[in-house]
Parts: structure tokens; C-alpha cells; sequence
């Protein structure tokens, strides 16, 4: 495994379990303490600016989740596999955490421009337009979004090699689409896709 892919891994695995937090925290009953929506009920043009379904505590959770999730791998790098190992920036634990912070922040502020978009063609949050293009744009963006965050919010902080960038943007939106049906499943998400 060349070191690109292995950071790439690194980063899936990160913000996997950053997911299986998130998921967690959703369902559990005292995250309805910042049930608010991230817009706080703003309106442009008369539409809502994110929706309902962009709320405070999926803004809380994911970054903290993301902060711990770099910490702790980085933290056990010395047991990972060799080549894994070797692929992680030679960091202290602590930037590790603000990595995963920023990647955390990342996901969730990517996905806030097709919720905007799409409040502004009139489509219900959780759903995609119907047919046609718009359909296909929209599905795809909700896949990619939070990818390509993670990825520019990382490269930020920290060099990224092109190769990492590829095996994530090959591998991230199909992670995403599982949680997506896992959250969809638990009844968090009106649609699977």
C-alpha cells in the first residue's frame, strides 16, 4: 500500500467513526438539547436559507467526533500497520485533534450550499428534486460535498498528496451513501439516498 492510500484510509477511517458518533448522538435523547436549526428559521427570497434538517448539534458532534477520531489513531500510530504508520504527518496528538476538528467543521459547512440551493428551487429538506438533471446534480453533490470539505479543510492544515485526494473522492461518497442508509434506517433521514 503506497503511502497516499494509506493516509487515505487513515481519513476514511477518521471520519467514519466520527460518523458512527454522530449517528449515536443523533438518537440519543439529550442531543435534542440543539435541536435548532443551524439557520435559526432565516428566510432568503422567502425559502429557508438551510432547512430543518442542518441543526446545531450535527455541528457540535461531527467535529468533536472528527477531533477525537484523528487523536486516537494518531495516537495508537505506533501499533498501526507499518505502512499507515509511516503515511501519518509526524505531529503531535494534539494537532492531530485540531486536524480533526477542521475536518469535522469541513464536512457539515460543505453540505450547507446544496442546502441552500436546493431551498431555493422549492425542494423539501432530506429530498431531491423529483426528475431530470437538477435530480442527478443534487444526488451527486449530497455524495460529494462533504467529501471534498473534509479533504480541503485537511489539505489546509496539512500536506495532502493528490493520490490521498483520489482514493478519498473515490471511496468518501460510498461511505457517506452507508451512513446515509444507516441514518435512513434509524429513522433520522427521510430517504436512504
Amino acid at each position: 500500500m503506497t503511502e497516499s492510500a494509506a493516509l487515505a484510509v487513515f481519513l476514511l477511517i477518521a471520519m467514519a467513526a466520527a460518523g458512527v458518533v454522530h449517528v449515536a448522538w443523533i438518537n440519543w435523547a439529550n442531543s435534542e438539547l440543539l435541536l435548532a436549526p443551524v439557520d435559526f428559521g432565516a428566510r432568503f427570497r422567502g425559502a429557508r436559507v438551510f432547512g430543518d434538517n442542518k441543526r446545531l448539534r450535527g455541528f457540535v458532534a461531527l467535529p468533536l467526533a472528527a477531533a477525537a477520531a484523528f487523536a486516537l489513531l494518531a495516537g495508537f500510530r505506533d501499533g498501526l500497520p507499518a505502512p499507515l504508520a509511516a503515511s501519518l504527518w509526524p505531529l503531535p496528538t494534539l494537532q492531530f485533534a485540531g486536524i480533526g476538528l477542521a475536518a469535522g467543521f469541513g464536512f457539515v459547512l460543505a453540505e450547507l450550499p446544496n442546502s441552500f440551493f436546493k431551498r431555493q428551487l422549492g425542494v423539501a429538506p432530506g429530498q431531491v428534486p423529483e426528475r431530470g438533471w437538477l435530480r442527478t446534480c443534487c444526488l451527486l453533490l449530497d455524495r460529494v460535498d462533504s467529501t471534498l470539505g473534509v479533504l480541503i479543510a485537511v489539505s489546509l492544515l496539512a500536506p495532502v498528496p493528490a493520490m490521498t485526494w483520489f482514493w478519498v473522492l473515490l471511496f468518501g461518497p460510498g461511505l457517506h451513501a452507508l451512513f446515509s442508509a444507516v441514518l435512513f434506517r434509524t429513522g433520522v433521514k427521510v430517504r436512504a439516498l
